[in-house]
């Protein structure tokens, strides 16, 4: 394996296929590489892509001439497993997707991009080298599972079923959480159109006779240290402690209903015939629906949807289920009593995919759907509804029960009973970086203030994992509660490595979907540890073997690192010295892009390699009158939309040079001073959505080159230059056609303001 420390032996192969050989001659790129840079191999294909291609780099990687490889041809992104060698990086210049596709084939500025491409990737060979695994076992394969309803029994049955050891902790005497209390389900199998038997009780079974599994009831987990493949965890059952070593963790602690009482205005508390829908599972259990006011039948039922649900005083969220519950419930009620008129007053009903079956069963069992928002509930039991239909108030009386629908509360942040909610935890508690936090820690730029909802969900008092971390002992979570996550990539993950969630502490969510999610986490979980047990990265940069070195020798303590971190992979020593855990790293650089001492870099990626990729372009003098822009492009969004636009043949401004990043908060802001200095124009940040609905894979970065950009301005003025000159945009990865207008209204910028004084000082 090539180390900094061996003899590096560079070999330049450059592909001609795709247009790429018509687009520019390779002649040129070859003399870059062998004169320019005095590359000892270079060597061509019409396809290097074929058999015969890889055959030829393989072949100089055998004979020990080559072990580092430069490949000129497509994207970084494309045919990555094609060419994979041996103990030897593989570096890429994208002349296909950023040239060839996207230029005028055979003119001037189109060669220079091509050169400048070349520049820059052996100069990020020559300032990098492969990886050595991180060596830190053995490893603990086993899996905890934290809460036993649905999820909770689903994950720890799959993760037994993978040949995995569970433990199975929940804090109660008894297994199957809120499904224990369901009379009926709702439907999981075809034609989906009606409610079918609650087989809670056959997982359980199952979950109590598996070998593999160790249950324990009455159980809370009052400590959690360490990280992937090597967390110690203390449990704590009957009055006694005890640590066991756990692999990776599923949180499946489920939810609890939202608080009636703070749903006087639709009669709660008001009759004791104004129920939830929860309560109104315990009736249907007992067989005949009575009343709780005087045990009458109940034949005249109305369904009063989204109670508390949707709404800025109350949760702001939907929940999703309650539809689907409502409809169960009115057909059992229907089943039961054929005489019976039920009534489901909703303003926006949800029954999407194959519960739109189930609904349309409900119609035809005579459930009557009214569409209109409920205006109140009053004592004898008459709601106001305000129709939509008949653009009218119109009163439904005569009722002998109203069930509201309340909604899904997560239980995210703490191990709690039922309905009861426990005093928030200090803010100084809560990781400075999460979406809910209102005060940190004073090193820690202050996050975008969040959206709350008038009556803010508390964070539990009592710490779901106890996480032993630098950011505080709970998990992140959203402002409504929820696990954070990137919820459209990754699900499952939590900002905490190797912790994952499922079911409806991630999301609201039914029996179905939960044992489907549960089943998705432990198969995330046993990704976890065996990635760490092989010394790689978790996503999103799956299979990574770099992480952080830090040069403690010039480390000033500051702690930006630990502080920033969106992953809680840095503590600090005794001493005040950050001491990185390579397994809960992901590989993002952010803090990198977070020391001003720049003393933290990683074997292949760090600030003297992207700021000797900016200084290896050619910038033109000023006479002649030819921009230079730097792109630093974020590598899961932007840099994919910038290669998706040269796919679609867009037209691409030829005065930009790109240099993919592994993450906005990887970037120091020394590389836009030394692009500048060096004669650059601009330069233009490209990273991913930020806000409370980020697209951002390592949560904050965008968030955070933000924050830093803020401040680049007096840098500018120092400089003597425009602060337009630097400037952020956000891209999502399906913004491809809009990035040629956005480059080129940048260039007009440019144009306005005119070239940099510093040409030619650099």
């Amino acid at each position: 394996m090539m180390q900094a420390t061996q003899e590096r032996k560079t070999g330049v192969y450059l592909c001609g296929g795709c247009g790429i050989a018509e687009a520019v001659k390779l002649d040129t790129l070859e003399a870059v590489a062998s004169k320019e840079y005095k590359v000892p191999t270079c060597r061509r294909h019409e396809f290097l892509c074929s058999d015969d291609g890889v055959k030829m780099i393989k072949a100089d990687v055998a004979a020990g001439s080559v072990n580092q490889v430069v490949i000129g041809a497509c994207s970084p992104r494309v045919n990555a497993e094609r060419f994979q060698f041996d103990d030897t990086q593989v570096i890429r210049a994208n002349l296909r997707e950023q040239v060839a596709w996207c230029q005028p084939p055979g003119t001037d500025d189109t060669a220079m991009l091509a050169a400048d491409q070349m520049r820059m990737a052996i100069t990020e060979a020559r300032k990098s080298s492969l990886p050595a695994r991180h060596e830190g076992g053995p490893y603990s394969e086993r899996i905890l599972v934290v809460g036993g309803g649905v999820s909770g029994l689903t994950a720890a049955r799959e993760a037994a079923l993978s040949g995995h050891d569970v433990v199975l902790v929940e804090q109660s005497d008894q297994l199957g959480g809120h499904a224990r209390r369901w009379s009926k389900r709702m439907p999981q199998r075809p034609p989906y159109a009606a409610p079918q038997d609650n087989d809670i009780d056959g997982l359980i079974a199952a979950v109590e006779a598996d070998p593999r599994i160790e249950l324990r009831r009455n159980c809370r987990v009052v400590k959690t240290a360490g990280g992937p493949g090597k967390f110690a965890i203390t449990l704590s059952q009957d009055g006694a402690e005890h640590e066991v070593a756990i692999g990776a963790v599923v949180v499946a602690t489920g939810w609890r209903p939202y608080d009636p009482n703070k749903l006087g205005h639709l009669g709660y508390g008001v009759s004791p015939d104004v129920v939830t829908s929860l309560a109104l599972e315990d009736m249907l259990a007992k067989g005949s629906l009575k009343r709780n006011s005087d045990s009458r039948p109940a034949q005249n039922v109305a369904f009063v949807q989204c109670a508390g649900s949707r709404d800025p005083n109350h949760l702001p969220y939907c929940s999703s289920i309650c539809c689907g519950v409502s409809i169960k419930q009115a057909l059992q009620i229907r089943e039961a009593d054929p005489d019976s008129s039920v009534y489901v007053l909703y303003e926006e009903l949800r029954t999407p995919g194959v519960a739109e079956e189930f609904y349309r069963a409900a119609q035809r069992a005579g459930v009557i759907f009214v569409k209109g928002s409920v205006k109140g509930v009053g004592a004898d039991l008459t709601v106001t509804i305000d129709d939509a239909l008949l653009g009218e108030e119109v009163p439904l009386a005569g009722l002998d029960l109203v069930v509201l629908a309340t909604g899904m509360v997560p239980n995210s942040a703490g191990m709690i009973d039922g309905a009861q909610e426990q005093p928030a935890v200090p803010a100084a508690d809560i990781d400075p970086m999460s979406p809910i936090a209102v005060a940190g820690y004073a090193a820690a730029p202050p996050p975008a203030p969040p959206r709350p909802p008038a009556t803010q969900i508390s964070v539990a008092g009592v710490p779901l994992l106890n996480l032993q971390y630098r950011q505080g002992p709970h998990l992140p979570i959203l402002a409504d509660g929820f696990a954070d996550s990137h919820f459209i990539c990754f699900p499952y993950e939590t900002r905490r490595s190797g912790i994952y969630t499922c079911g409806p502490v991630r999301r609201p969510m039914d029996m179905a979907e939960s044992a489907e999610d549960a089943t998705g986490a432990v198969l995330k979980a046993i990704q976890a540890i065996r990635s760490v047990s092989e010394g790689r990265g978790l996503h999103p940069r799956s299979g990574d073997l770099s992480f952080p070195k830090i040069g403690l020798n010039t480390c000033t303590k500051c702690r930006r690192c630990s502080v920033e971190c969106p992953f809680g992979a840095i503590d600090e020593s005794p001493e005040g010295f950050p001491v990185v855990n390579a397994s809960r790293c992901r590989r993002c650089g952010t803090c990198m892009g977070a020391c001003p001492v720049r003393t933290i870099s990683f074997d292949n990626y760090s600030v003297d390699m992207l700021t000797s990729m900016i200084k290896a372009v050619e910038v033109p003098d000023e006479d002649e009158e030819k921009p230079r822009v730097l792109v630093l492009a974020c590598q899961n969004d932007a840099y994919p939309a910038l290669d998706m636009a040269g796919i679609g043949r867009a037209r691409m401004n030829a005065y930009v040079r790109t240099i993919p990043v592994r993450c906005m908060g990887s970037v120091s802001m020394l590389c836009i001073s030394e692009a500048m200095s060096s004669g650059y124009d601009g330069v233009l940040l490209m990273g991913c959505k930020s806000g409370d609905d980020y697209q951002c894979h390592f949560v904050k970065g965008s968030a955070m080159a933000q924050e830093r950009l803020a401040k680049v301005g007096e840098t500018l003025k120092s400089m003597a230059l425009e602060k337009e000159r630097v400037q952020n945009i956000e891209v999502s990865i399906a913004d491809a056609h809009k990035l040629p207008k956005i480059l080129d209204d940048y260039l007009a910028v440019i144009d306005r303001i005119g070239l940099s004084p510093l040409k030619g000082f650099g």
